[in-house]
C-alpha cells in the first residue's frame, strides 16, 4: 500500500528515507514547538521535502545574509568561545618622551602639526571588557555598531570634538606598500641614520617598521642646543613615535610602519593633512579585523573609541571630570576609569540598552567653542594610506538630532588585491 502524506492523501511516489541529520533537526523542531491543539487539517499536495525550509544559520544571526555577507565569520557567530581582546594602548609610552623646555623647538613644530592633542588626550587605562563588547557589535559592511535599538557609529564630528585634530585637508594616501629597501632609504634620508643601523633595525622588526623603543633611545636626547639637522631628524622621529603610539597603533604593540615617515618629509606641511579622517578610517579597519573570531587583539586609537562610548553612554560606563572645561578636547572630560565588570556582564548591559539610555547629542555645550563641522555629513569613503573604509552618516541620523529613516544599502569600496606582495 502506498505511503500517506501528512495531510492524509495517498501519494503515488514512494517517500525517501530521511537522513540522520534530518531526523535530528526534526527532533529539535519538535522540542521547541509549543503545545497547541492539532485538529486534522487538509494540506495541499506538494513535492518539496518537509525539512527544506528549516533555517540552519547562526543562532541569533541574520536570516537574510545578502547585506551582512561576512556574518558567518563574525565573532557574534562564535561569541561563547571569545575572551576579551588584548588592547593595543600606548598611553603610558607617550610619557616616556616628553617635550620639556629644553626641546622647545621640537615642541613648536609638533603643535603646528595639529597632532599635539594626542599627547594630552591619550587615556593610559582602557577597558578590555567594554571595548571588546562593543567590538562584537561592529559590522564591517555598514561600519556601525548594531545595538538593540538600531545603529550607531563614530563620526567625523565625534573625532573633531573628542580629539580636536583636523578632519579636513590632504588625504593620507600611498600608492603601494613600502618595501624593506625603501624603508631603509627613508630612515637614512629623513632620520639621518646609517644604512647599517637601518638594516639592523629592519632585521629586528622583520618588516619595514621600526621599534618605538628604538626611536626613543636614538632621538629623545636631542635638545635645542643640538644642530639644526639633528633637531629636524628628532622632530620627525617624535612625530613618527607619536602616531605610532596613537593614530596608527598596530597589533605588533611595539613598532610603527616606516611609510608614515614620508608624511613628515616637509615639516611645514604636516598640519595640512586630514589626520582625523585617517584616524577614523584606520580605527574602522581595526574594528573590522577584530570582529574575526580568530583575532585576539584590537589596534587603532582606542582612546577615541573609549571616549566615544563615555560620551554617548555616560550613565552606564563612567562619570565626567567635574573640572573639565569645554574649550579642551572632550577626551579630557573622562579621567582614568577601570570597569571591573566581566565581558559577559557588559554584553548583558548592552543587550538591555534602550534608545533612552543614549546621549544622542553629547556636544551641545561644546558647540560654542567648536561648532558642528559640515564635513561630518560627507557620505562616501575615507582613507588612510591603503586603507579605504565606507563612511555613512545617513545610517546614524539620530546622532545628528534627526529622525532615523531607512537608509540605502551601504557602499562597498573596492578592496586591494590581497595577492600582491608588499
Amino acid at each position: 500500500m502506498p505511503p500517506r502524506t501528512r495531510g492524509g492523501d495517498i501519494s503515488s511516489a514512494p517517500r525517501r528515507q530521511p537522513t540522520g541529520s534530518e531526523r535530528r533537526r526534526r527532533v529539535q523542531l519538535r522540542e521547541v514547538e509549543p503545545a497547541v491543539n492539532r485538529d486534522p487539517v487538509e494540506h495541499p499536495q506538494h513535492d518539496r521535502d518537509e525539512t527544506e525550509e528549516v533555517f540552519e544559520g547562526v543562532p541569533g544571526g541574520p536570516i537574510d545574509r545578502s547585506l551582512l555577507r561576512s556574518f558567518h565569520n563574525h565573532v557574534a557567530a562564535k561569541i561563547w568561545d571569545r575572551a576579551p581582546l588584548k588592547l593595543v594602548n600606548h598611553g603610558t609610552k607617550l610619557q616616556l618622551w616628553e617635550l620639556d623646555a629644553e626641546r622647545s623647538r621640537i615642541s613648536e613644530t609638533v603643535h603646528r602639526s595639529g597632532l599635539a592633542p594626542f599627547i594630552s588626550c591619550s587615556h593610559r587605562v582602557t577597558s578590555r571588557p567594554m571595548l571588546s563588547a562593543f567590538c562584537e557589535r561592529w559590522q564591517p559592511e555598514t561600519t556601525t555598531f548594531h545595538l538593540p535599538f538600531g545603529e550607531m557609529t563614530i563620526t567625523l564630528d565625534d573625532v573633531a570634538s573628542i580629539l580636536h585634530i583636523p578632519i579636513t585637508g590632504l588625504m593620507i594616501s600611498f600608492s603601494q606598500p613600502l618595501r624593506v629597501d625603501d624603508a631603509n632609504a627613508l630612515l637614512v634620508e629623513l632620520l639621518g641614520t646609517t644604512d647599517v643601523e637601518a638594516s639592523r633595525e629592519k632585521e629586528q622588526c622583520r618588516s619595514p617598521s621600526v621599534q618605538l623603543l628604538w626611536l626613543r633611545d636614538n632621538f629623545s636626547t636631542i635638545t635645542d642646543v643640538s644642530s639644526d639637522d639633528d633637531i629636524e631628524f628628532a622632530t620627525r622621529a617624535f612625530l613618527l613615535h607619536l602616531v605610532g603610539c596613537t593614530l596608527f597603533a598596530n597589533k605588533s604593540a611595539t613598532s610603527v610602519v616606516v611609510v608614515y615617515l614620508e608624511l613628515f618629509r616637509d615639516l611645514s606641511m604636516v598640519g595640512s593633512y586630514a589626520w582625523g579622517a585617517a584616524c577614523l578610517a584606520y580605527l574602522y579597519r581595526q574594528l573590522t579585523t577584530a570582529t574575526r573570531f580568530e583575532m585576539r587583539q584590537l589596534g587603532g586609537y582606542l582612546t577615541l573609541l573609549q571616549a566615544w562610548i563615555y560620551e554617548h553612554f555616560p550613565e552606564m560606563f563612567s562619570s565626567p571630570d567635574l573640572s573639565y572645561i569645554e574649550s579642551r578636547p572632550c577626551a579630557l572630560r573622562w579621567g582614568p576609569h577601570v570597569i571591573l565588570d566581566s565581558l559577559q556582564s557588559v554584553r548583558q548591559r548592552l543587550d538591555r540598552l534602550q534608545s533612552s539610555d543614549v546621549c544622542w547629542e553629547p556636544y551641545v555645550d561644546h558647540r560654542a567653542e567648536h561648532p558642528f563641522p559640515d564635513i561630518a555629513w560627507f557620505s562616501g569613503c575615507i582613507k588612510c594610506g591603503l586603507v579605504v573604509e565606507p563612511y555613512h552618516p545617513e545610517r546614524v541620523l539620530r546622532q545628528f538630532g534627526y529622525i532615523q529613516t531607512i537608509p540605502l544599502r551601504p557602499f562597498a569600496p573596492p578592496r586591494p588585491d590581497r595577492s600582491r606582495r608588499c
